[in-house]
């Protein structure tokens, strides 16, 4: 077993790897997690999530930009998939949940779509990711197949955001209950709330902080199981 201070350096090497985009870095440490009998959630949340975290407010503060992120992201999925087939049953049964997300008809933009889709993933939600240029119909269909919990629609023009009302109206008549999160350059709060969206993000970096706090927010939840 690791002692305290052998899981904090880990740890910072995971976190490290992540906001350096340095996936041989990631890829060791998480191997280190299963050799010292680390808990691969701790490792997730507190390492490569942290990491990620880091990420996001140097993306915001133009700092970092898209294509660091996604380096930054592809060495976070590496670290996932050696750690999360060794997360313990039920270590994350009070988080999982079920989220549809897509880049509405007519607009092929999904970089913030796929920002947001990482957050979740990491967070331990199952992500039904529809692409981009989805038919409105569609993200109706796909919530009631994976009865799912939230439907996240993404738009970065002012002639595809359009649909988003059409789609919650939809979304409602089948599941008056289920989260509606809009989010995209011309959606605003006030378009939201009168669409009668549960939540909104203006950009891709604002979607992408909304979900960080998320995670955060998820991070200090005590596990279930």
């Amino acid at each position: 077993m690791a002692t305290t201070e052998q899981r904090d350096a880990i740890i910072e090497e995971l976190k490290q790897g992540v906001i350096e985009f340095d996936e041989d870095q990631v890829k060791a440490a998480a191997q280190r997690v299963l050799a010292d009998g680390m808990d691969a959630y701790d490792a997730i949340m507190n390492g490569l999530s942290a990491g990620m975290s880091r990420v996001g407010e140097l993306f915001a503060a133009n700092e970092y930009f898209v294509p660091e992120v996604l380096m930054c992201a592809d060495a976070l999925y590496a670290g996932l998939d050696i750690l999360r087939p060794h997360v313990k049953p039920g270590t994350t049964a009070g988080i999982k949940g079920e989220v549809v997300i897509g880049t509405v008809e007519g607009d092929i933009h999904d970089i913030g779509k796929n920002l947001v889709k990482l957050m979740f993933e990491i967070a331990g939600f199952t992500v039904h990711d529809l692409g981009r240029d989805v038919p409105l119909e569609k993200f109706v269909e796909e919530s009631i197949r994976t009865e799912s919990d939230m439907v996240c629609l993404s738009a970065m023009m002012t002639t595809t955001m359009i649909s988003m009302p059409k789609i919650i109206e939809l979304l409602r008549k089948k599941n008056p209950n289920i989260k509606v999160m809009v989010g995209g350059a011309p959606v605003s709060d006030d378009l939201a709330k009168r669409w009668g969206a549960d939540g909104y993000a203006a950009d891709a970096a604002n979607a992408l902080s909304e979900a960080i706090n998320m995670i955060d927010t998820l991070r200090d939840l005590k596990p279930i199981g």
